[in-house]
């Protein structure tokens, strides 16, 4: 099971809108006969990838699968049905399948004699697909807020500066982290000081994600912006009102109560759009839009040996006013990214 949540992690940026799966098939004596894992969507699922590759080997085996097995035919055709078909007599699945239309897979198994058993490994599988399972149970996509600061928790010098703070290192390990979800999302004031190009460079086989500016006057991005070139698709946010005639395709979406655009409404726009998981780059104040809306799902923080003592903070007022509201987070992974630290942590739903 470990081994098909290691395959499962290799369809990671290019299975949306679909979960990444991975599947290991043992023959009636144990032994691997056969492997896969769900490489994009509309292609075989991780279960036909590991039959193939197992042929008759399969007829008396035990499949090993990180999601159950799916019941349903969609531009496949049920994997339930498959492992059925190819004789297997054991189903092992770490996570149930949380999709209405989806789901029953482990029923039309247990129809047809197969033992299934639920479980193994269920936290490991849960965490490689996490954003995927986000959306469907909340119905928006999965959102991870990244941000690169100094020890001190600043992200620019006094005078603006901040290019760069982290190694080169770190900034590689952003651009797989860009190559991982489906969106990349930055606010106005972003757009304004760094022209970002917020493309995915030297990941190979990336598929590019969607780059967002939420620029509600629509005044940050102009003609000539490096998010408007063709190395991947933009969308400009801006508000229902805005003059945007200038720019070549936009989102309009309702202006917040607080000021800025309802949060909730992007995330429900980009969902309509087949995004199941969104990497939120902006700045303090979008960050803090975002975590006051309950929209923060995972914080990626690379921080940097340095010390600056003045200049932007990492976050900006959120409406937490003391420290009974500090919204604690679990730390998942601590890890040195060349001379940086890389620290990940969730927010549990009752924090959200």
């Amino acid at each position: 099971m470990r081994r098909a949540v290691e395959l499962a992690a290799r369809g990671l940026g290019s299975t949306s809108p679909n979960p990444v799966v991975g599947c290991v098939v043992l023959d009636a004596h144990g032994d691997v006969a056969g492997e896969g894992f769900h490489q994009r969507a509309g292609g075989p699922h991780a279960e036909v990838h590991a039959l193939r590759a197992a042929g008759e080997r399969a007829r008396g085996g035990t499949a090993l699968v990180t999601l159950e097995p799916c019941a349903h035919t969609g531009r496949t055709g049920p994997c339930s049905q498959a492992l059925i078909d190819a004789g297997i007599s054991r189903v092992v699945y770490a996570v149930a399948d949380p999709t209405p239309g989806a789901r029953g897979g482990a029923t039309r198994l247990t129809r047809a004699g197969v033992h299934v058993e639920q479980g193994l490994l269920a936290a490991e599988a849960e965490a490689v697909n996490t954003a995927w399972l986000t959306a469907v149970r909340l119905g928006r996509p999965h959102v991870t807020w990244k941000y690169a600061a100094t020890l001190d928790g600043r992200i620019a010098a006094a005078d603006g500066t901040s290019r760069w703070i982290t190694s080169a290192e770190a900034r590689a390990d952003v651009h797989r982290l860009r190559a991982e979800c489906d969106a990349v999302v930055v606010g106005s004031g972003t757009a304004r000081a760094d022209d970002p190009h917020l493309a995915v460079r030297g990941v190979d086989g990336a598929i590019q994600p969607l780059r967002v500016v939420i620029d509600t006057e629509a005044r940050a991005v102009r003609p000539g912006s490096r998010v408007l070139d063709e190395a991947a698709p933009t969308l400009i946010a801006v508000a229902e009102d805005a003059d945007a005639d200038h720019l070549p395709e936009v989102l309009r979406l309702p202006r917040a109560t607080a000021g800025g655009l309802d949060v909730d409404a992007l995330l429900e726009a980009l969902y309509a759009r087949d995004v199941r998981a969104v990497l939120l780059e902006g700045g303090p104040t979008l960050a803090a839009a975002f975590l006051a809306a309950g929209a923060v799902d995972r914080v990626v923080g690379y921080l940097a040996p340095v010390l600056l003592g003045a200049g932007p903070a990492a976050l900006a007022d959120a409406g937490i006013t003391t420290l009974t509201e500090a919204l604690r987070l679990r730390t998942t992974e601590a890890v040195r990214i060349g001379e940086d630290l890389r620290i990940t942590a969730t927010l549990c739903p009752k924090e959200r």
